[in-house]
C-alpha cells in the first residue's frame, strides 16, 4: 500500500489528525511531518517537507492541509518533481490524478469539513493516472521545473 507523508499548518492541524486515523484505519503507512498542535507555524515548511518526502522516495503521495489549501499547494509546488493539486470535491481530486498525475494533495481545513475531507481523500487515492493524450501535459509540467527565470519562461513560450 502507498506511504502517505502528511503535513499540516496550525488551522489544518486537526483535520491533519482526522485524516491520519482515516488512512492509518485502511492500511495506509503515514509519515507524519506536523504540525503536532494548533500553535501557529508557518505553512511553507510543512509543504516544503512533503514535497520533499514524496520526491525522495519516502511516500508515494502527500497530503497537505491548511486553512484554504491554497497556500500549501502553492508551495509544495516549488519543489521540483512536485504536482500538487488543491481540491474542494471529488471529482476536482479524481481529475488531478487521472489527468495531471497529482502527487500531493491539498486541502483547507476551513472550506472542506471533516466527512468531505476523507471522500476527497479516498477519491484521490483511488484515482489512477490515465496516461495517453494526458502523458504529453504531464511531461510539459515536468519539464517547467527546469525553467530559470522569467527570461526562460518567454523563449520557452515561443
Amino acid at each position: 500500500m502507498t506511504v502517505v507523508a502528511l503535513g499540516a499548518d496550525h488551522a489544518g492541524f486537526p483535520l491533519k489528525e482526522d485524516l491520519k486515523g482515516w488512512l492509518i484505519a485502511h492500511g495506509y503507512d503515514v509519515v507524519d511531518l506536523g504540525t503536532q498542535s494548533a500553535e501557529a507555524v508557518d505553512y511553507p515548511d510543512y509543504a516544503a517537507a512533503v514535497g520533499v518526502a514524496v520526491t525522495a522516495g519516502k511516500a508515494g503521495r502527500g497530503v497537505l492541509v491548511c486553512g484554504t489549501g491554497i497556500g500549501m499547494a502553492m508551495a509544495a509546488n516549488k519543489v521540483p518533481g512536485i504536482r500538487a493539486a488543491g481540491c474542494s470535491d471529488a471529482f476536482t481530486a479524481r481529475m488531478s490524478r487521472e489527468h495531471n498525475d497529482a502527487n500531493v494533495l491539498a486541502l483547507g481545513a476551513r472550506i472542506t469539513g471533516r466527512d468531505a475531507a476523507i471522500e476527497i481523500l479516498e477519491t484521490w487515492l483511488a484515482a489512477e493516472f490515465a496516461g495517453g493524450r494526458h502523458a504529453r501535459r504531464v511531461q510539459k509540467i515536468i519539464d517547467l521545473d527546469r525553467l530559470r527565470g522569467p527570461e526562460s519562461v518567454d523563449a520557452q513560450a515561443r
